[in-house]
Formats: C-alpha cells, structure tokens, sequence
C-alpha cells in the first residue's frame, strides 16, 4: 500500500499549512467579511486575573463579556441565536476592549470608554445596567440603593436579577452591587470573582 506523497514547490519545501499560514488565511477572510458587511458580531478572548474573558462586538459596540464558567461555546451560540449567525473569530474589532482591560487589571483605567451595543437587555434591566457605571470606581452600592438609582425602590429583587443576568460583566460595573448588610451577593462570575474585583480596586 502506497503512501501519500507529500507536496513540495521547485525548491522542494513543504506546501503543507502551516499555523502562520491558516492564521493569515483566517485574518483575510475577517477582513473580507467586515469589508462585505458580513461580520454581524465578531469576538476573541483574553486572559485575566479572574479567568479567560470571552469579548464579542457587534458594528454598535461591545455586545457580550462572559467568564469561562458560563461556556464560552454556549455565548457563542448564543450570540448566534439572538443576534445574527454570522459570528466569527475576529479580534482586531475588539482590540481597544482587550486594551481597555489590561489598563484596568493593571490599576490604570477606572472608567470604560468602549461603545456598547445594549441590545442584550431590555426594560428594567436595561435602566439598571444603564445606571451602573454611576457607582464609582473602589466603591459599592446596596441593591435597593440602585433600585432607588434606577427609579423603583421596590425593585430590589429586579435588580438582583438584572445584575445577575448582566451581558456586560466588569465594564458595565455589576460587581459594585452588594446587599445592605454588606455581603458581597450573587456574580454570575462566582463570588471569588467578585471578591477579587473589588478588592483590586479598593487597593488601588
């Protein structure tokens, strides 16, 4: 039984793709697609001190930050089913986020200045989320305070739920909201999380 042979140019190197060469492929076919009106949400991920964030945009802005412990595969296919198929690797889109981050893991950036696409909340939720980044960089908030912030102090709970369902986790600040006995609550990233977070920026 013959073997396959493998395909070389007149020098006799190896046509085989490599790495570098699918990575450029891929680069080219990001571009094609953005430069066709095809890139409907591009995303990466980066590395952090509270895990690998998986980063995705739409044309609007930032649309998703989800942590590793949600799946990154299911946000994908998420994204997919509630914002437009057409998801595709594409990092380049999210570069200032990705260096947005960095500053703020590294003490550097107490604000996000990154467009977001909202469209991952609605109603209540949205007003809440929206209101979040009033809550000042080294210092937290009760949920009925925000409830009060977001013009319904009776919805407490409504607002345990938008920050538990939050597409936007750490630039859109939900780790700042804590119950009125001072315990940290729930954080779709885990408690440890949550910890971690505030407790860099009280160091800071």
């Amino acid at each position: 039984m013959s073997t396959p042979t493998e395909l070389t140019d007149a020098l006799g190197r190896s046509l085989a793709p490599t790495s570098d060469h699918l990575y450029v492929l891929h680069e080219r076919l990001a571009a094609a697609a953005q430069a066709e009106g095809l890139l409907d949400v591009a995303y990466r991920t980066v590395d952090s001190p509270i895990g690998a964030l998986l980063l995705a945009a739409t044309e609007v802005g930032l649309v998703r930050v989800a942590f590793s412990t949600e799946g990154h595969d299911v946000v994908l296919q998420s994204l997919s089913d509630r914002v437009s198929p057409r998801v595709l690797y594409a990092p380049m889109r999210l570069d200032v986020t990705a260096r947005e981050l960095d500053e703020y893991f590294a003490g550097r950036r107490r604000r996000f200045d990154v467009a977001i696409d909202w469209r991952l909340s609605t109603g209540f939720r949205s007003t809440v989320l929206h209101r979040l980044p009033e809550i000042g960089y080294g210092t937290t908030a009760t949920y009925a305070a925000v409830a009060q912030l977001s013009g319904n102090p009776k919805a407490v709970r409504a607002v345990g739920t938008a920050c538990a369902t939050n597409p936007l986790p750490v630039v859109v600040p939900c780790h700042r909201v804590v119950r009125s006995d001072g315990s940290m609550g729930g954080y779709l990233g885990g408690v440890e999380a949550k910890a971690a977070l505030l407790a860099m920026e009280a160091a800071a």
